[in-house]
């Protein structure tokens, strides 16, 4: 006789075949950051969710951020930022600790989880193979007495100029996990920081991904009523700015979405890396966990 407890594993294993056949050798690409990243058990969840993907025939790429822990090794070093238009300014010195910080002690920490749950991960940045060539970030900020927009130098902030997946390629190939950090060598030669989802967005489009995964600190994206939208096309997210519904941080996040759409990714979604295994529930089942943008 079956008991109730394998009937229900046999259950969910049988509802996730067929999603899991949908992902089979396809990319997808998850940017992890924020508050999941803090958290030892969410980090071992999202380690063990990844390992999972790869066992399951997808092919998944990590690109992480680390604000955070770039302003407390800052701190620790006693190198006061500067800012201007309430942007930081990155300079030498800062650019420094924040390739430290992000190719060195984060990247090596996501790894090493990955490697703890089964998995085979290697650590890269921008720089390996050419994965990722910068240009530096121009910003605008408006002055609000005099209404005149000025350029602001950010110092060494980047965008990506180009991505050549080829490194990513060949590590997907032997059934590596590849974990990027978003930080790239420039056409002069200098380090940028680039911002973890717009590199996202790049690398995934640059690999065709079938979807991209913003892990955020919010369900998804809201109605005027708080409720979450379960799906979105680029015409209704559009829409839902202009009209005030998408406001604050989370306009910049759905641009990045759109962008990524543009550059080839089949679908973008923002979820929340709070919640326990919120990547295998949005690839795996019927609800999802997040907000779906397509094309």
């Amino acid at each position: 006789m079956t008991s109730p407890d394998m009937s229900t594993r046999a259950h969910i294993i049988a509802h996730a075949l067929p999603y899991m056949q949908r992902y089979d050798d396809k990319t997808v690409v998850v940017k992890y950051g924020g508050n999941a990243m803090g958290d030892p058990e969410l980090g071992q969840a999202f380690a063990r969710d990844i390992t999972l993907l790869r066992q399951s025939g997808v092919n998944p790429v990590v690109v992480h951020g680390g604000g955070p822990q770039i302003g407390k090794m800052l701190q620790r070093l006693n190198i006061v930022s500067e800012f201007k238009g309430g942007l930081r300014v990155t300079d030498k010195a800062t650019v420094e600790v924040v390739e430290m910080v992000l190719a060195g002690a984060i990247n090596k920490e996501i790894v090493q989880m990955i490697n703890a749950e089964g998995g085979r991960a290697v650590g890269l940045c921008g720089k390996d193979g050419n994965l990722v060539t910068a240009r530096k970030l121009k910003r605008t900020v408006v002055d609000p007495d005099s209404n005149i927009e000025s350029v602001v130098d950010l110092g060494f902030v980047g965008e990506p100029a180009s991505v050549d997946p080829t490194v990513l390629k060949l590590v997907l190939k032997e059934a590596i996990i590849p974990v990027v950090a978003p930080v790239a060598h420039g056409e002069d030669g200098e380090t940028y920081n680039i911002n973890a989802d717009t590199a996202a967005g790049a690398i995934a489009g640059s690999l065709s991904a079938k979807r991209l995964l913003f892990l955020t600190d919010v369900p998804g994206v809201l109605d005027k009523e708080g409720n979450l939208i379960k799906q979105l096309t680029v015409a209704k997210a559009r829409e839902l700015m202009a009209d005030g519904t998408i406001s604050g941080g989370m306009i910049p996040k759905v641009e990045t979405c759109i962008e990524a759409l543009d550059r080839g990714v089949e679908g973008v979604v923002i979820l929340n890396g709070k919640v326990a295994h919120a990547v295998l529930l949005e690839l795996f089942t019927d609800g999802g966990a997040g907000t779906l943008i397509r094309p």
